[in-house]
């Protein structure tokens, strides 16, 4: 299968170009995009393409950090679902795991990861292209992205504590130092910002607890419809929908993919999973989720995740994170403060 983007990520390529003084129209219809395809929620565009757009981008652009404008000309809706959700995230934490979540709705041909350590939370992102032209434009265009997402709900003085770039150092480097605001270490191993854990999870004004919630059933939903082999995906649209009504068996499951459960099992294999330890993750990513909001108790996020006593969750939170929901929350209380 051929992976895609999102086409309305064109928007923002548009914007980009007319900083510039380029035709964007131009430059889509150049590579067989139709331009209106880009104002289409629904629609996708060929992750070759963009390749191809990134490469013609930087023979017709004599800045070469020209994909770090990219902040400065995205808006939520560039995003889909996931953008107006990123702003519903009750912390950067929370919301860099949606995007993590999400990414492949963004594009298939890159993924992303979040790296816990001593310094901070990291968000990696990995992409194989065998451009590098292209490669060092998208990863500018992402890296840029992204910190400006993470401006827009925290405050446009965010800065990182490390930023590590693939793309070898360009002659005027002081360029990337400006808009990250910190030193970039070029020639990296990996694509990469890291924040601060005071800056991930300090409370957002925007939060919204509630909308966050109506969109990531969308998005789960999305994600699902997306690739319908992806069994990963379609199993965790179901969990989400159905979970506070009970723990969804393995054969249950398996007929509402229409499938046998031995089909099932064999499908999640692949992905190197256990149908019980996907349950599990997904109870865990929404009982870490559910403990961030003061308006839910214990006994609220219990049930809310299918447990039909509270002792059966301490034990599997505690199982999942070594500490129990209680004190999960306080440390999260904590570490906001």
């Amino acid at each position: 299968m051929t992976p895609t983007a999102l086409a309305t990520l064109g928007q923002i390529v548009v914007s980009l170009f007319k900083m510039y003084g380029l035709d964007a129209a131009a430059m889509f219809e150049r590579h067989g995009v139709d331009p209106a395809l880009l104002s289409n929620p629904n629609a996708r565009i060929p992750a070759r393409t963009w390749d191809s757009i990134a490469r013609d981008a930087a023979a017709h652009i004599p800045d070469p950090a020209f994909g770090l404008l990219a902040a400065r000309c995205w808006h939520p809706s560039n995003l889909g679902a996931l953008g107006y959700a990123w702003l519903t995230s009750s912390t950067l934490r929370t919301g860099l795991g949606r995007v993590v979540r999400y990414w492949r709705l963004l594009g298939e041909a890159s993924s992303t990861r979040l790296v816990e350590s001593s310094a901070g939370l990291t968000i990696v992102l990995a992409r194989q292209a065998p451009d590098p032209v292209a490669s060092a434009v998208t990863a500018d265009f992402v890296m840029s992205l992204l910190l400006d997402m993470c401006r827009m709900n925290a405050g446009s003085s965010l800065r990182p504590v490390a930023v590590r770039l693939r793309r070898m150092r360009p002659q005027d480097s002081e360029a990337y130092r400006r808009h990250f605001g910190c030193g970039v270490h070029f020639a990296a191993d990996e694509d990469s910002i890291t924040l601060s854990r005071k800056d991930v999870d300090r409370p957002l004004p925007t939060s919204n607890r509630q909308l966050a919630a109506t969109l990531d059933r969308i998005l789960a939903e999305q994600l699902a419809h997306l690739d319908k082999s992806d069994v990963v995906a379609r199993c965790q649209a179901h969990l989400l929908d159905q979970l506070c009504s009970g723990e969804v068996s393995e054969d249950v499951m398996a007929e509402q993919l229409h499938m046998s459960r031995r089909t099932l099992q064999r499908k999640l294999a692949v992905a190197d999973l256990t149908y019980q330890k996907l349950v599990d993750d997904t109870r865990r990513d929404l009982a870490m989720r559910h403990l961030e909001d003061p308006r839910h108790s214990v006994t609220d996020v219990t049930f809310l995740l299918g447990f039909s006593q509270q002792s059966a969750f301490t034990r599997a939170f505690k199982r999942w994170t070594g500490m129990s929901p209680s004190e999960y929350r306080a440390q999260r209380s904590l570490s906001a403060s």
